[in-house]
């Protein structure tokens, strides 16, 4: 009996952070600790993204959230959610470097960017985001950027020198997985193909909205290197097996991609002949 096995999924390569997995997870919003260090370890993923401004570093037993998070296991990523101008997120992004450089964390150069625009949408603040990331650029930073599904903003946010674009599938915290996936297929083909002036080497991340495996799915069958989430897994009613559940979604859909889909088509095809003719005959 021929046993039949799918290739390795290779790693993410992020300038000098290569990714095991290509599901990004957050920190926030768990029920409590125990449960976000077993939903981690169930998701596969490498990378985590911490609040720095908005999580608390320590709960009311006076425990703080990186005594359950394993440095030599996971990269750390500083999210600067919660900033809602350039200068604040910049301010929290050093913060974050800061606290992860005593800790000789690999990530201590990078950061997820988020400078958004209300409290109401949480969708971001085109402008602050991009003078966020020139500044974050210039000073060092390898920066991760949070952005709408606007195409044109990704490429100018690309432009600014980050390391990663992060299109929103829907605002955060919603659920509604990737409302607009025409606008990120548009994204993900400015930025990647050689034609459209992109780089198949440039990595686009799908960030936020994301309420069920299939969701993931659908951000990877769109061509994305990796999804990031939180609440959809979080909030769960059991947060450890979603966790298992968005890590084979994610495997899923990049496999799918890259199989190379059958076309759509109007009407039917038959899926054995109607002559009656044996395959292979």
């Amino acid at each position: 009996m021929t046993t039949i096995t799918a290739p390795s999924i290779p790693e993410l390569q992020l300038k000098e952070i290569r990714l095991s997995s290509r599901l990004v997870v957050g920190t926030g919003k768990y029920p409590d600790y125990e449960t976000m260090q077993k939903a981690l370890d169930e998701s596969g993923c490498s990378a985590v993204t911490v609040a720095v401004r908005r999580e608390r570093l320590v709960d009311e037993q006076g425990r703080s959230i990186l005594e359950f998070i394993d440095t030599d296991k996971y990269t750390i990523l500083p999210n600067t959610a919660g900033c809602f101008s350039a200068e604040d997120a910049v301010r929290v992004a050093r913060l974050g470097r800061d606290i992860l450089e005593q800790l000789g964390n690999d990530g201590s150069s990078w950061v997820k960017l988020e400078v958004l625009g209300d409290k109401t949408t949480l969708l971001p603040d085109p402008v602050g985001t991009l003078e966020a990331c020139k500044e974050l650029v210039a000073d060092g930073f390898s920066v991760m950027c949070y952005s709408s599904d606007d195409p044109i903003m990704a490429t100018r946010i690309r432009d600014a020198g980050a390391t990663c674009v992060m299109p929103a599938g829907s605002p955060i915290g919603t659920g509604r997985g990737i409302a607009n996936p025409c606008a990120i297929k548009l994204c993900i083909d400015l930025l990647k193909l050689p034609e459209h002036g992109g780089d198949p080497e440039y990595p686009v991340i799908v960030d936020a909205g994301v309420g069920t495996p299939s969701d993931v799915t659908i951000a990877m069958e769109l061509g994305a290197d990796g999804v990031l989430l939180n609440t959809g897994i979080a909030h769960a009613k059991n947060p450890v097996q979603m966790a298992r559940a968005m890590k084979l979604a994610c495997d899923a859909g990049y496999y799918g991609y890259r199989s190379g889909r059958i076309p759509r088509k109007l009407h039917a095809t038959a899926s054995s002949p109607w002559d009656g003719t044996i395959a292979g005959e």
